[in-house]
């Protein structure tokens, strides 16, 4: 059981959910499938771990797939369907607009109703004050939907390796973990294969970071993957870590993150091995920053 929970913004203030939300991505959108059985103990060894009265916030996407398909919202469909009473222990969150989807094609594949769409990317030709498509997204931006309608929550990447500016991803992809040391980790056919941090030489590189947060979470008790979450639920009670799992077993040890406290001192070591390390190559395929800042 885990313990420590935190609210939700705009109008969503009165929801109560845990410290550390759960990303559903690599259920649909690895090359290895993962059966339903594995994905719904996943979900539900988050959903059980919380508080009473505590939803597990789930974030899934229209396009989390291989294909850029559905498969991610038929998945939900099929656990909901099978775990009715889950529906009310958990908050929804979906992403669309890659593929210039509307809402309500999210809702076709999904049960009767999403607690939250997030617009994934930004439509440049529709302002803001129209569309509100910019929630990817700078401080000024938000301020600006926020002047239309209030802000329930904004997804972005926030880790110990990507932290220049508003900058989800609190394990860095994975490679924070401390479990992925070569492109040899990464199965044939995943997406990160195409980033230039996992290219050979760049995480040959880029292991002097993890090794020094692997150093850090030893002293600590705690996983490398651990550290890195707790780290980004000390940024504030109104930041919430976003780590994916396919499996029960990491979702409960990405939870139970969410109870380790940080000392002033541990935060502050943990910090300057982040701003020290020379993070070599782009976080996404292309390096186009177009399609991540509004």
């Amino acid at each position: 059981m885990v313990v420590r929970v935190t609210k939700l913004g705009g109008t969503a203030s009165d929801i109560t959910v845990g410290r550390v939300s759960h990303g559903l991505m690599m259920m649909t959108a690895s090359p290895v499938a993962s059966s339903d059985e594995d994905c719904f103990a996943a979900i539900k060894a988050g959903v059980d771990a919380l508080p009473a009265g505590a939803k597990m916030f789930l974030n899934s996407g229209e396009f989390y797939s291989t294909t850029w398909g559905t498969e991610n919202l038929e998945l939900l469909a099929r656990f909901y369907a099978k775990y009715p009473d889950y529906v009310d222990k958990t908050f929804l969150s979906v992403k669309g607009g890659v593929r210039g989807r509307e809402p309500d094609s999210s809702m076709e594949n999904l049960r009767k109703s999403m607690d939250l769409f997030e617009p994934a990317r930004i439509d440049p030709a529709i302002p803001i004050e129209e569309a509100m498509a910019n929630l990817i997204c700078r401080a000024e931006t938000l301020r600006r939907a926020h002047a239309v309608s209030p802000i329930t929550a904004a997804e972005i990447e926030v880790s110990i390796w990507e932290y220049k500016e508003e900058q989800k991803r609190p394990l860095g992809k994975g490679f924070l973990t401390g479990k992925i040391t070569s492109p040899a980790d990464v199965p044939e056919g995943d997406h990160r294969k195409t980033f230039a941090r996992f290219s050979e030489a760049n995480m040959a590189h880029n292991m002097a970071l993890v090794s020094a947060l692997a150093a850090v979470a030893a002293k600590k008790g705690v996983t490398p993957g651990q550290l890195s979450i707790a780290w980004v639920a000390a940024l504030g009670e109104h930041v919430i870590p976003l780590p994916g799992s396919s499996r029960a077993t990491r979702t409960l040890e990405n939870c139970a993150a969410g109870d380790v406290e940080l000392s002033a001192d541990e935060f502050a070591e943990v910090t300057e091995i982040g701003e020290q390390a020379d993070v070599r190559g782009d976080r996404m395929a292309g390096g186009k920053p177009e399609y991540l800042w509004g």
